[in-house]
């Protein structure tokens, strides 16, 4: 069985909760794609954490972790974040990391931070942790696989390649100092003895793990709409949200036998491009500072999340191009302070009525159709069955459901991970 839990929108979903919840009956959690760029929240018995390179399924001592060949590693990052989790006293998790995986570099952040400085206000919205520039050097074949960590001789005559093209930029573009050979050799040697102990060939053991019917989560980062593809590109990530991706970045040649598209019950996002249901003031601080446990702020930046109503359009939009099969919903507990609760049902863009996603051109253009639905004005996290929440609070799903047009099936009423709710029948 092999599972997929992606975001149906621009990330920050809540999908880490989710794959937290399902770790429980998995054998395996595979991150398949993304780097330290975003993250996923989690409040289990331990604490809160905030993971950024490892699998949420690193809670379980019975699940099998992976760090997959499509991911951006940060060999540092991953081996904090392990730190900080036995320093929690959470028992030490099984890791493993792909042979196939390539590796962040300090020059990817650096040069990351120095590219939106030089775009000013015409920015991306980087979380400047050197994802583009590592997926571009990834593409245009002057990355490093972890598997190359092992062969000096291979190394020394690599990174006198990449230099040459490296440093003109640095020097006369950025007009910075130029890098040099040993920094970059220690660099990778460093690394090479941090991720030592967890290095596999993951392509080889998932040949074993599903002849032998493990139940296997892919764990995607961000969301449909930061998609390069099929997102609101130029303001996407550099790689593949898409669950369609999660077999070639897990190294598991396998059709998805489920994909859950997460998405919350209003809309947030963090970083740039159009959102067309926005809202700003007084009324988004109050949204985000309500939103979940701590506040709507993103997990690896601490920036403040632009808020909005649901977007029926971009959420329907963002589970077709994941392929769902299941939705679950989160966050609906946030929403129990207001009287009114807006759905965008429809764009209005260049004088055209639209029930259907637009691309980036059009989008910049598009002004939300609203439908108003009663709130239910009651706190509900507390309740441990869906049919007991108020009958505004199930109208407001069903609305939704009737909208993105696949079936909602969870229901999450809190942050921990208990607060979940069945609205319809699924597993044993």
């Amino acid at each position: 069985m092999i599972k997929a839990i992606v975001g149906a929108n621009w990330g920050d979903e809540g999908k880490g909760k989710l794959t937290d919840v399902f770790a429980k009956e998995s054998d395996i959690v595979v991150r398949f794609q993304g780097g330290n760029n975003a993250g996923h929240t989690i409040i289990n018995e331990y604490g809160k954490f905030a993971l950024h390179m490892l699998p949420s399924g690193v809670f379980y001592s019975h699940i099998t972790n992976i760090i997959g060949n499509g991911v951006a590693l940060n060999i540092p990052a991953l081996i904090k974040e392990l730190n900080n989790l036995t320093e929690k006293n959470v028992p030490t998790p099984t890791v493993l990391v792909s042979d196939r995986v390539q590796i962040v570099m300090s020059y990817h952040i650096e040069f990351d931070k120095l590219e939106e400085d030089r775009l000013g206000k015409a920015q991306f919205g980087s979380t400047r942790s050197g994802i583009a520039p590592f997926y571009a050097d990834k593409y245009a074949k002057i990355g490093f696989q972890v598997s190359e960590l092992f062969d000096e001789e291979w190394l020394s005559s690599k990174i006198d390649r990449i230099l040459d093209i490296k440093n003109t930029l640095l020097v006369h573009l950025y007009k910075q100092k130029a890098l040099v050979k040993e920094d970059i050799m220690n660099e990778l040697i460093s690394y090479r003895e941090m991720v030592k102990p967890y290095v596999t060939d993951t392509f080889k053991y998932f040949q074993t793990a599903f002849d032998d019917h493990k139940v296997i989560l892919l764990e995607g980062q961000l969301g449909a709409l930061r998609d390069p593809d099929f997102g609101i590109y130029p303001y996407s990530t550099s790689s593949s949200t898409l669950s369609f991706y999660g077999p070639i970045g897990a190294a598991l040649p396998h059709p998805v036998d489920e994909v859950w598209a997460v998405t919350k019950a209003y809309s947030s996002s963090v970083g740039a491009g159009p959102f067309v249901t926005e809202i700003f003031d007084e009324e988004a601080q109050e949204l985000r500072k309500r939103g979940g446990d701590a506040g709507e702020y993103g997990a690896t930046t601490g920036r403040p999340r632009r808020m909005g109503w649901f977007d029926a359009i971009a959420t329907r939009y963002g589970c077709q191009v994941q392929g769902a099969t299941h939705v679950a919903i989160t966050n609906l507990d946030v929403l129990g302070y207001l009287n009114e609760i807006k759905i965008c049902v429809a764009y209005e863009t260049d004088g055209k009525i639209r029930e259907y996603f637009p691309n980036i051109t059009r989008l910049e253009h598009s002004k939300p159709i609203y439908e108003s639905m009663p709130g239910w004005n009651c706190d509900v996290s507390q309740i441990k069955d869906y049919n007991d929440l108020p009958q505004a609070c199930k109208d407001y799903i069903d609305k939704i459901e009737q909208l993105i047009q696949v079936p909602i099936v969870m229901v999450s009423n809190g942050p921990k991970r208990e607060q979940i709710l069945m609205r319809l029948p699924y597993g044993k």
